[in-house]
């Protein structure tokens, strides 16, 4: 229901006469909670699956540990442009997953997940944070490593919105309130 709201806001902007400002902000952070809360629906189901529900090689996925002293020392520049890379890593390993599994119940969990990072996506532009160009080779980009199972790569998912995109959203410009 949150996720048909923030796109429904989404258009609604896209979409008024005369549109000369950009989207307005989406700060609520149920919308991101209402993310995380079926990404952990998608990992419970794989990790319930018995058969038809491999990863048919290993995934770049991003880091998610996050290091306080060193996030903080980041422009949000740079924190936006990991949490973009992170999101398109992700979105990568999951369109492979979707190819991978057989099994056609599991299907709906992973195309739910990859809309939900596009809109998450969406809910970072209405931020006013730049779209990320993705790299010619994933090899390239620093802050991750390689999973193998599609429960690991799930769960790497749930502990990025937990983390990293999380902390990109309390921590936006945009929903800074002007406490004067």
């Amino acid at each position: 229901m949150l996720r048909l709201l923030a796109l429904l806001l989404i258009v609604l902007e896209w979409t008024r006469p005369g549109l000369p400002s950009p989207l307005r902000p989406i700060c609520d952070l149920r919308v991101l909670n209402h993310f995380i809360k079926e990404a952990r629906d998608a990992e419970v189901a794989m990790k319930s699956c018995r058969e038809g529900c491999s990863l048919s090689e290993s995934v770049n996925v991003p880091q998610t540990r996050v290091d306080f002293d060193v996030w903080e020392k980041k422009n949000a520049l740079e924190q936006a442009q990991e949490v973009q890379s992170g999101l398109w890593l992700l979105q990568q390993a999951l369109g492979l997953l979707r190819t991978s599994v057989t099994n056609t119940a599991l299907h709906g969990h992973i195309d739910n997940t990859i809309r939900n990072l596009l809109s998450i996506n969406a809910v970072l532009r209405s931020l006013n944070i730049q779209d990320y160009i993705p790299p010619g080779n994933a090899a390239g980009l620093e802050g991750t490593w390689r999973v193998s199972s599609a429960t690991d790569l799930l769960q790497v998912h749930v502990n990025f919105l937990r983390g990293k995109v999380r902390l990109l959203l309390l921590d936006a410009q945009a929903c800074q309130q002007d406490v004067s």
